[in-house]
């Protein structure tokens, strides 16, 4: 029979895997990693008509094209998609509007792996190596977070169908390395903007900041190596007292 302190911190640890996967998967989902404030975006849009809208959803736009737009339209940057604040009709002939929309477009596959540039927007400039993978990784990595964890649940939910607390232990070590990619994920997240905004320095009206996409990936690294810590330790503890007992009755 299990300890109800084993069974316990079973509990609070599964509970703490759920919470942190919740937050990886709306962290993953949603577009509030960084975002850009500026002082009058509607001004900004309205100068230049619908001409920054059609070069931010553009095929051919290049990392400086939508990142000019995200500093003068209040954008905002996920892992998977950019988006910007426009009045809803920015024509030439219209005056300016307060009235605002949020306007997304997806990075693709391909977008996810292209190379950044030493001078962004300057395919002759060479290849910028520390950001081209820490682009890379800030994308892959959290699906590597994800996978370990779905991986770990697996392996409890075998170890609880063979009413063995032991396998426990390989699910605190998956959660455990599943905290190092989330954490990993927020430092190649935070370097890859510092990089960026070295080459591409914010105006002076405008400020950015990280969101609160970025905040759930920050949370939920301390929740995964909380819960790995929970499983080692009552899978070790009851096994080791296990053997005590049964040592004990055979002497």
């Amino acid at each position: 029979m299990m300890d109800n302190r084993f069974a316990t911190a079973l509990v609070i640890a599964c509970v703490l895997s759920l919470i942190s996967t919740i937050y990886m998967a709306a962290s993953i989902g949603t577009d509030f990693w960084y975002e850009y404030h500026t002082q009058s975006p509607a001004e900004n849009v309205s100068e230049a008509g619908r001409s920054i809208w059609e070069e931010f959803v553009s095929k051919d736009a290049d990392e400086k094209t939508y990142t000019d737009a995200l500093f003068r339209c209040n954008g905002t940057v996920g892992l998977w998609r950019r988006c910007i604040t426009v009045p809803k009709n920015s024509h030439w002939y219209s005056p300016p509007e307060t009235d605002m929309t949020t306007n997304c477009i997806s990075f693709s596959l391909s977008d996810q792996f292209v190379e950044k540039y030493i001078e962004p927007g300057n395919h002759n400039s060479g290849t910028d190596l520390n950001r081209t993978y820490l682009w890379r990784l800030q994308f892959l990595l959290p699906f590597v977070s994800i996978g370990l964890m779905c991986f770990g649940a697996l392996i409890g939910l075998c170890a609880c169908a063979c009413r063995s607390l032991y396998p426990a232990i390989a699910t605190g070590v998956l959660h455990f390395l599943a905290g190092l990619c989330t954490l990993g994920l927020v430092g190649c997240y935070v370097a890859g903007i510092e990089l960026l905004h070295r080459k591409l320095p914010l105006p002076e009206d405008v400020k950015g900041e990280f969101g609160w996409s970025f905040c759930l990936a920050c949370v939920s690294a301390p929740l995964q190596f909380m819960a790995a810590a929970l499983f080692i330790w009552a899978a070790r503890t009851n096994r080791k007292e296990f053997t005590l007992l049964k040592a004990y009755r055979v002497a």
